[in-house]
């Protein structure tokens, strides 16, 4: 092409290009103006519609609106203008005026506390709540239960058969909250879903079966497997972006069902892998120990609750909350307690299933019986004894305890047993030692703590439980925090803490350990008792 023609060719397209910038810039306008005018106009009927009835409906109606015309005005908008965010700004600035102008004095947290009842949409099953033996435990029960002492309010739970028909539930106003261990998953705030702050971190991860086919080790190997994750889920939209860049993956979706019964299927071998959170399968394999993860899909993801389009305003509430139990330790005890779990022994919880099956029923009675004499968890004993013996009754260690609580020649004379390989003499006794160590422990130690600390005592010796709660108060630590404590046990072990105190050195890293393995297969048990009373278990 010649020089002259191919310049008269750039002059038309850039003059071409340059009619369609400002063709569009006054379309904008256009749309800025109308906008505006919008705006106005609503900012009107909000103030003639300003009543103190009126005012939780306005917000949390106004905002999801708001937010649909916004995506739907942007829409219209080309690529190139879309990083100025016009719409958005305009919008933002709407949504303050709204809030400041019409919400303020809001009293929809004091309508609640009045009605004095917090009510929560959940489902059963081993990671969220459950019904126990010693009443509701789980994960979510246990952080609702505190939102709902900081709110000044009595919890009362609605519970569904699965995640759909929680959001369902949750999206009717049926009420306050939705907790069933979901994630956030910002696409869903687009359909109208109302997310809270997050109060855990996890990983999304791929779950196979140990031992069951070559596990997949990426996105592309996930591929050739058989993949079912829940219908509807944050997983399966993960799996529909994930999808653009791999598109030979391919999953099917399981409508009314679980997280926890997807991963039962992969250990029954049903199919080859799910899509789980870190937190729900570390649960899971402390009874399904088979289950491995083949790989992290996506880290650092929140646990948050959804709340009712009625009741955004409680966001605030959730965090406020957070906030005061970051600092008075109590968020640490939670995650301690159902999150945090110890390195997993495959083999180990192989062992303690098996023997669920085979030796502790003939051994139940026993540990209800003592359990109510001397009033602990019966869960409790049967996983001590367990971490003791392995239920064995004839058990026998070098250093001469025996039997199935492996008490001491001395101690079992002070507690009446007569013969420590009696089955029954032997529970009766660890109980009343245990109860007895129990007593001892400072009034100032509350809740599960004073079984952790008695726990340690009957495997340290009490002694040197007080040169820890001795060392933690040195160091300016609570003395009556198990979390803290377990810190300055295996400290005894060293001469510059150890050669100050009373009691001497003494090998703390084994309580530690001891009471946290007492505690997984109690946790364990506790989750085969949910299954048993017909709770979404998996």
């Amino acid at each position: 092409m010649p020089q002259s023609k191919q310049n008269k060719v750039t002059s038309i397209t850039n003059s071409l290009l340059a009619l369609t910038i400002r063709l569009i810039r006054y379309l904008k306008s256009i749309v800025l103006s109308l906008v505006d005018f919008f705006w106005h106009s609503l900012l009107d009927l909000v103030i003639l519609l300003n009543t103190a009835d009126n005012k939780s409906h306005l917000k949390d109606g106004l905002l999801a609106s708001l937010m649909r015309l916004e995506r739907r005005l942007e829409s219209f908008l080309p690529a190139s203008f879309k990083h100025e965010k016009p719409i958005k700004s305009v919008s933002l600035i709407a949504l303050v005026l709204i809030i400041t102008l019409t919400m303020s004095g809001d009293t929809s947290v004091d309508d609640l506390k009045k009605a004095g009842e917090l009510v929560v949409i959940s489902r059963e099953s081993p990671t969220t709540l459950y019904q126990g033996n010693e009443g509701p435990a789980g994960p979510e029960y246990d952080y609702l239960s505190s939102f709902a002492e900081f709110l000044g309010v009595k919890l009362r739970l609605e519970l569904r058969d699965n995640d759909s028909d929680v959001l369902l539930s949750i999206a009717n106003d049926e009420g306050h909250i939705a907790a069933a261990g979901m994630t956030f998953y910002s696409p869903f705030e687009d359909d109208g879903f109302v997310f809270g702050p997050g109060y855990q971190n996890v990983d999304i991860q791929v779950v196979c079966r140990r031992n069951h086919g070559k596990l997949p080790r990426n996105l592309e190997q996930l591929s050739e497997m058989e993949l079912s994750v829940v219908a509807d889920s944050s997983y399966e939209a993960r799996l529909l972006e994930l999808q653009d860049d791999y598109p030979d993956l391919s999953w099917e979706s399981e409508d009314k069902t679980t997280v926890d019964e997807m991963l039962q299927l992969v250990w029954r071998k049903e199919i080859d892998c799910t899509i789980a959170n870190s937190s729900e399968v570390n649960i899971k394999r402390r009874f399904y120990p088979e289950l491995q993860v083949a790989f992290t899909i996506d880290e650092n993801q929140a646990l948050a609750w959804n709340l009712s389009p009625e009741w955004g305003v409680l966001s605030d509430s959730i965090d406020q909350w957070l906030s005061s139990i970051e600092k008075d330790g109590t968020l640490l005890v939670l995650r301690d307690r159902h999150y945090d779990v110890e390195e997993f022994d495959y083999v180990d919880m192989r062992s303690f299933i098996r023997s669920m099956k085979s030796r502790l029923p003939r051994l139940t009675p026993l540990f209800h019986k003592a359990a109510e004499k001397y009033q602990i968890p019966w869960t409790l004993l049967a996983a001590q004894a367990y971490q003791e013996s392995h239920w064995n009754r004839r058990a026998k260690s070098p250093t001469g305890v025996r039997g199935i609580m492996m008490l001491t020649l001395t101690t079992a004379k002070e507690m009446g047993v007569k013969s420590r390989l009696d089955a029954e003499q032997s529970i009766m006794g660890g109980a009343k030692y245990l109860s007895k160590l129990e007593g001892r422990i400072p009034d100032s130690v509350t809740g599960d703590d004073r079984w952790w600390y008695a726990l340690a005592a009957y495997n340290v010796g009490m002694g040197h439980l007080h040169d820890a709660r001795s060392l933690a108060t040195k160091l300016n630590l609570d003395a009556d925090s198990w979390l803290d404590l377990k810190g300055m046990l295996p400290l005894l072990a060293q001469k510059k803490y150890y050669k100050d105190l009373k009691y001497g050195r003494a090998r703390g890293t084994e309580p530690v350990i001891y009471v946290s393995q007492i505690r997984n297969y109690q946790n364990i048990l506790r989750a085969q008792i949910a299954q048993r009373k017909g709770a979404h278990a998996g």
